[in-house]
């Protein structure tokens, strides 16, 4: 990434969290339209029926799908009981519709703020309802203050449960010893570069040590024949990985977000690799939506694009 690019970059996780600018765009007759016609490339919509209607259509198309209702650091347990109850009809819906599904969630938004004796509840009740319908569970990775709980809470459901996976940030420094005490568990490991505004000191920016440091970890994970979701849309580091053969292996699948690099996504396809697309839906996009442009830049073209345009069919946006 080119220095103006990290700068733009961490200008943009700055301000991801800022609840005041959050509430002018959400709250302007003006601006809201506007601002979601770019978010919708990235975002299914705000209602469940919308995300379903999404995985479906990927899922037919040959992709593998994972589906998050977007939300986090909720800090009212009622908030959190409702976030709860629409992961479990989601988890419902998917199994209703027959697809071999994955259902992402950060542990913030199902109680981790208030407790973890309530994430913990949550999280088991959903892995209960997720066992039934064949449908895999996936941990999304917060900020690193969380890891150490997120990590804590995982290791303790997977005794029980093999179909909750886990996310690993490759930027965090400490992220070597934590895979380590991953690979001895079940459940898939998904590999991320970071997405959050992180105090120096702490992790790797993005540079060539942090390409290199991402395929070792891959290489890890292969050596230990471990499930794993390659989550990255860094081309250099895709096709360094399919040139040793790693993207071929039967335990691995590349995962993009939708809208981003979906061209690259369906020629890996094509090229028979296991590909699965991450759909999310919700009224909570706007955090998302901002990390989505910070992790690769040049998305801010095709968001201010989609803005402009009046077309806002995801299926003439996102060529899967």
């Amino acid at each position: 990434m080119l220095n103006e690019e990290r700068r733009f970059s961490k200008a943009l996780k700055s301000i991801a969290r800022d609840q005041e600018l959050k509430a002018y765009f959400q709250n302007s007759k003006e601006l809201f339209p506007i601002f979601i016609k770019g978010a919708n490339r990235f975002v299914a919509g705000e209602t469940r029926t919308e995300g379903i209607e999404r995985v479906i259509n990927l899922y037919n198309k040959g992709y593998r799908v994972s589906l998050e209702f977007i939300g986090e650091n909720t800090t009212s347990l009622e908030e959190c009981m409702l976030a709860k109850n629409e992961f479990k009809e989601l988890i419902k819906d998917l199994g209703y519709n027959q697809m071999k599904a994955t259902v992402s969630f950060d542990l913030s938004h199902i109680g981790m703020m208030i407790s973890d004796e309530v994430a913990f509840t949550n999280l088991e009740e959903l892995a209960k309802e997720a066992q039934q319908h064949n449908i895999q569970l996936m941990i999304s990775m917060e900020e690193s203050q969380k890891t150490d709980k997120i990590l804590s809470l995982y290791k303790r459901i997977s005794k029980s449960f093999s179909n909750v996976g886990i996310t690993l940030q490759v930027h965090l420094k400490r992220s070597s010893i934590d895979l380590n005490g991953l690979l001895k568990t079940s459940g898939r490991i998904r590999l991320v570069n970071g997405a959050y505004q992180e105090s120096e000191g702490i992790y790797i920016p993005r540079t060539e040590e942090l390409n290199k440091r991402y395929i070792e970890f891959v290489s890890m994970c292969i050596d230990s024949n471990h499930p794993l979701s390659v989550a990255t849309h860094d081309e250099n580091i895709l096709m360094d990985l399919k040139e040793k053969g790693f993207l071929y292996n039967s335990n691995v699948e590349v995962e993009m977000l939708d809208g981003v690099r979906p061209d690259l996504l369906r020629s890996l396809k094509e090229d028979n690799i296991q590909t699965k697309v991450y759909v999310t839906y919700g009224s909570e996009w706007y955090l998302y939506v901002v990390h989505r442009i910070a992790e690769y830049p040049p998305n801010i073209y095709t968001f201010i694009s989609d803005m402009i345009e009046q077309s806002t069919n995801r299926d003439k946006i996102n060529t899967y």
